[in-house]
């Protein structure tokens, strides 16, 4: 029997797990399994591991753990090939929703004599983002700017709206995962999209306002439900349009979210420093954390903690919260928002605190007799970035989208991981459950 890689399903959405079974080696042999991807934005990842194969010359990578490699020490991973690939190339591109592969070679010792000394097996899966029948439509009508992306199957469904954080741009990915599992989802720009500002500086809620009452009134969603999902500044600007337009907002998922404001940081206009305003509502400031701040130490924010290293900044950010008086006028009102709310946080974020602000929010509802579901999925050892099942995750450091500057999120790869894989389905029953199509 000549080597060959099984791969169950081949083609299939990228939040599937798949089945990787290895077969036609000589029994107990060691099987190198390299696995190579291009991402949309032009960068190319690998990751090398090594397997020994059972008495069948078998190797299940559901079940077996490899002995070394990149995510040796991790355990038996379904997917590990593909979380543990490193990054081989950059690239300055961006991303995209066409179809992801993933290629696979194993080699080792031949079953059979005739096969030479190295048997060598290859093969390839591919990974959709955007399910067979979603439909996507750009959107630049009323003032809105953003991608809508609308299930195949019959309607009406629930709808959510779907905000990016510090980098800005449209998060077209996540919104068209909603979709294939039966969410319509806008993906809506607030800055550094078509049409709109470079920066966050002094973003008007009302645009928000405005974008959720159009999603309603054109795709009328099942019981009128629209929910706000952000992550990181969006997560932060979920739970505070939350908390301010609680008519329109029927669930917040804030994925590494802050309890207070904050101000533009490293998303603000060239040259503005990173206390200026990021939030205005009727023309006026919103006030944020780092106003008037007595105990503020923006030390870790501007410095390495040694030269060549990224940036942690989120010690600057637990240094702001020693000031009670500042917390007090820039906590959001989360006791505002009448709805259920979904957070999720990793514990060694290295942006910001966003178990800590997370906690905040708990333990703020939980004293107030919130009446509605509250839930913080707090993920030991993961870092800022959050995001859904299948993807490589040890690239904690890189230059933020709009600074430029290198930074850390935080966390490890195979946290990270774990992570990515366990929320994700936590948030489409949490979606789901709270619009009654569960």
């Amino acid at each position: 029997m000549s080597a060959r890689i099984e791969v169950t399903p081949r083609v299939a959405l990228i939040d599937v797990a798949r089945a990787i079974v290895l077969s036609g080696f000589a029994p107990r042999a060691e099987v190198d399994v390299t696995a190579r991807q291009r991402q949309h934005d032009g960068s190319e990842w690998e990751s090398v591991n090594r397997f020994v194969a059972d008495e069948r010359g078998s190797v299940d990578l559901r079940t077996a753990a490899p002995v070394s490699g990149d995510y040796a020490g991790s355990g038996a991973q379904a997917l590990g090939i593909v979380w543990s690939m490193r990054c081989v190339k950059e690239a300055p591109g961006v991303d995209g929703i066409a179809p992801l592969h993933v290629d696979i070679e194993a080699r080792g010792e031949a079953r059979e004599v005739r096969d030479g000394p190295d048997a060598i097996a290859r093969a390839s899966f591919m990974q959709q983002i955007v399910a067979e029948g979603v439909t996507r439509r750009e959107i630049r009508e009323h003032g809105v700017v953003g991608t809508l992306f609308v299930p195949a199957t019959p309607g009406p469904h629930p709808a959510v709206v779907v905000l990016n954080g510090s980098g800005g741009g449209i998060n077209e990915p996540r919104a068209a995962l909603y979709a294939a599992h039966g969410i319509t989802a806008l993906a809506l720009g607030y800055f550094k999209a078509p049409g709109l500002p470079p920066a966050i500086s002094r973003t008007p809620l009302e645009y928000f306002a405005q974008a959720l009452d159009w999603l309603r009134q054109t795709v009328r969603p099942r019981n009128g439900f629209v929910a706000v999902a952000g992550q990181s500044r969006g997560g932060e600007l979920a739970l505070l349009l939350g908390a301010t337009y609680p008519e329109r907002v029927s669930a917040v998922i804030g994925y590494v979210p802050s309890a207070v404001l904050h101000g533009t940081l490293r998303a603000g206009a060239v040259g503005e420093a990173p206390d200026a305003v990021a939030w205005t509502l009727g023309g006026n400031a919103l006030p944020h954390v780092w106003d008037d701040n007595r105990r503020a130490d923006w030390s870790a924010f501007r410095h390495p903690p040694a030269p060549g290293e990224p940036i942690r900044q989120a010690p600057a950010f637990v240094s702001a919260l020693d000031d009670a008086d500042a917390v007090a006028r820039s906590r959001i009102a989360v006791e505002r928002i009448a709805a259920p709310i979904l957070l999720i946080s990793g514990t060694d974020d290295g942006f910001w605190p966003s178990t800590r602000y997370a906690d905040m929010i708990v333990d703020d509802l939980t004293r107030r007799g919130f009446a509605h579901p509250v839930e913080h999925l707090r993920y030991e050892g993961a870092g800022h970035s959050i995001l859904f099942p299948h993807v490589p995750t040890t690239l904690v450091a890189r230059p933020h989208p709009v600074a430029g500057v290198r930074i850390t999120a935080g966390g490890t790869a195979a946290a990270n991981a774990h992570a990515n894989e366990a929320s994700w389905p936590r948030v489409l029953e949490f979606v789901k459950a709270a619009s009654g199509a569960a």
